[in-house]
């Protein structure tokens, strides 16, 4: 086939892997979402390579690990010039690329995020839903077109109503995308909604469908405060505390509140698909660039650690009639392999630095779906801010496997091993076991192995033998 399919890619910000009807959770509204499931590829095991905004986003729009990138922390006063973002490469294809919402590759702290070499021909930019920057922030412009002050809105006990909200604000600006695209220009799409990010304050319409005390609560057992109180030093954005402490499932009824939101708003835009005849030539991807602790194990919000919560999202493909349907795919996949995947389906050729692994056999079944990758990884170094976000400059890593998760925290001769065949949600730390310490060890090693090899910067290209 050497047609080449428009790209809408969806990215929600924060979102667990666990939060989609189709894929198993009954207490969620997300019908749009579970057709594309049910149209599509579903990977359920897909691995971001950061639990923190920017180094995963860096990863996304590069296809590079984000040490290898160096660029692992928010708040970044810049990012590296050398390194191509696959938006560049692909627009240079020959593509009309349009970005939507939040980018976060370099700090947008006191200022609006600095444009880069991007290839974006249709730039609309909303870090966040606040009115926090002066000028360049349209979504907080939009909102006062409309006669309504934001910061008023978010404070008012109804919140933003759901016709002023940023969610709706980017399908607003999608629609007006698609509705300026050339025939027979293939587009690429890159939507960054802010949702399902805390504070987690979905508009009143939206909370109101979602009664707390109907809500499963989080993954907790009273022994994760102990192992918090181990983990205690290590770098996370809130304190160890038991559900009823974190009001656990009111913040889970308002998440998934925000999540049917985002469903509704994604219709949409496929709706104006349909209606413009190019539903049938576009490829739909569906991701988040990391997930939410959500009160498992003690913990809300986000840090250095790597529970499946936290680190595990969504990725769905859909392209009715040519990618396998109702395809649901367990095996290891890392956010790089979306990467290549957009590179390859969009027949851009690959940087020399590109380290992820196409889909693409797996999802037009050439391919046996059960397994792509040996191991999958995770990093978090000195990613959150010391004054704001209660960084103390952590060093991590996680090396998963089919069975084993492997977390080394490095910089505090601490660890955590999980056997995620016996124990999914992870509540046993096999660390100091002795009858685990084979494992252990044989982990570490190719753990470190992995890191060396996927993440060392050789230097610039070879001339000559000396």
């Amino acid at each position: 086939m050497t047609e080449r399919p428009n790209i809408l890619w969806y990215c929600t910000d924060q979102q667990r892997f666990d939060t989609i009807g189709a894929l198993g959770n009954k207490f969620v509204q997300t019908p749009t979402i579970d057709a594309l499931v049910n149209r599509g590829t579903a990977f359920t095991h897909a691995y971001c390579q950061s639990p923190i905004c920017t180094p995963s986003r860096s990863s996304l729009m590069t296809g590079m690990y984000p040490s290898r990138l160096h660029n692992t922390r928010n708040g970044n006063r810049s990012f590296p010039e050398s390194v191509p973002l696959i938006s560049k490469l692909i627009a240079e294809n020959g593509y009309s690329c349009g970005m939507i919402g939040k980018f976060h590759l370099q700090s947008a702290g006191h200022r609006t995020e600095p444009r880069l070499d991007d290839g974006f021909n249709f730039w609309k930019f909303s870090h966040a839903p606040r009115d926090d920057w002066p000028t360049g922030h349209d979504y907080a412009d939009w909102v006062r077109e409309q006669g309504a002050d934001l910061d008023e809105l978010r404070n008012s006990p109804s919140r933003v109503p759901p016709e002023l909200h940023q969610t709706k604000w980017a399908s607003d600006m999608a629609i007006e995308f698609l509705e300026q695209q050339t025939p027979g220009t293939p587009w690429l799409l890159n939507i960054n909604v802010y949702d399902p990010h805390p504070p987690f304050i979905p508009p009143k319409d939206y909370a109101d469908r979602f009664d707390p005390e109907q809500m499963p609560g989080p993954y907790f057992q009273d022994s994760d405060l102990d192992q918090q109180r181990v983990l205690n030093t290590v770098d996370f954005q809130d304190e160890t505390r038991s559900p009823e402490e974190h009001n656990a499932k009111q913040k889970q009824a308002d998440y998934y509140a925000m999540i049917a939101q985002i469903d509704d708003q994604l219709a949409r835009i496929l709706r104006q698909l349909e209606m413009t005849g190019q539903l049938e030539n576009t490829m739909v991807v569906f991701t988040s660039d990391h997930g939410e602790s959500l009160g498992d194990h003690g913990l809300m919000y986000k840090g250095c650690r790597f529970y499946e919560g936290l680190v595990r999202v969504p990725l769905i493909f859909s392209w009715p009639g040519r990618i396998q349907s109702s395809q649901q795919s367990h095996s290891l996949v890392e956010l790089l392999d979306l990467t290549a995947t957009l590179l390859d389906y969009t027949q851009t050729p690959p940087p020399s630095t590109l380290q992820g692994k196409s889909l693409r056999p797996i999802l037009e079944g050439s391919a046996k779906s059960d397994h792509h990758r040996d191991f999958v990884r995770c990093e978090y170094f000195d990613a959150l801010d010391p004054h704001f976000t209660h960084g103390t400059g952590s060093m991590a890593t996680m090396y998963r496997t089919k069975r084993y998760k492997l977390c080394v925290y490095h910089d505090h001769n601490l660890g955590e091993l999980y056997d995620l065949e016996r124990d999914p949600w992870e509540f046993r730390n096999l660390w100091d076991f002795p009858e685990y310490a084979e494992i252990r060890n044989q982990l570490i090693l190719e753990s470190f192995n992995a890191h060396v090899c996927l993440t060392t910067d050789v230097g610039s290209e070879r001339i000559a033998p000396m």
